[in-house]
């Protein structure tokens, strides 16, 4: 199924404008809107994150820039990327034209310390759901070695893209039987084939 342009550009004004905490939030919420109205599956899913951390800029425009140009070509990629940039830069304007005069209250401290972890939380089913299809199918082995490379590179004090770099890179060079969640071929949206 494919969305009109409008129904597009709401689903994602609505969900990137109502997160705290970044792209990965947004995405986990676009994720859910869009699974549900089944207009992106998880394999797609996954690709735009990868490509959307890869790229320079903000990840989650990149990614929206990405879902709309698969729905909808230049128009969808365009008003995907609107929706997404021009409610939240005028949130934005708002909030720090208030917020240096608020943050001397607790109560906004405290806030502010709730929707981090909220954002933390979104974060982590983000990556759950990536990593799930992978653990359900038994490829234990391929998710713990991109976890230790990961966890290692980050508590050495790399940056988010350069783990996100080399763990592709690890994914890549892993054999097939160990890097395909359901142990079998085929790109994301093809008909899998099974080996015999």
């Amino acid at each position: 199924m494919r969305p009109s342009i409008r129904q597009l550009a709401w689903i994602i004004a609505r969900d990137v404008n109502r997160t705290v905490g970044g792209g990965m939030a947004s995405m986990e919420l676009l994720r859910r809107s869009f699974d549900a109205r089944k207009w992106v599956d998880a394999p797609t899913h996954g690709l735009f994150v990868a490509v959307s951390r890869l790229t320079p800029g903000t990840n989650i425009l990149a990614y929206c820039a990405a879902v709309g140009w698969r729905l909808q070509g230049w128009p969808g990629a365009l008003a995907a990327v609107t929706a997404a940039s021009v409610p939240a830069s005028l949130i934005i304007f708002g909030l720090a034209a208030t917020l240096g005069r608020l943050d001397r209250y607790a109560a906004v401290r405290m806030a502010l310390s709730l929707g981090m972890f909220v954002a933390a939380i979104l974060v982590l089913s983000s990556a759950w759901n990536l990593l799930k299809p992978y653990l359900q199918s038994g490829r234990w082995r391929f998710v713990s070695i991109i976890t230790a490379v990961a966890g290692g590179l980050y508590f050495v004090g790399w940056t988010p893209v350069r783990v996100l770099l080399v763990s592709a890179i690890v994914g890549t060079l892993l054999p097939a039987r160990f890097a395909s969640p359901s142990g079998t071929s085929g790109e994301p949206g093809q008909p899998r084939v099974t080996r015999a």
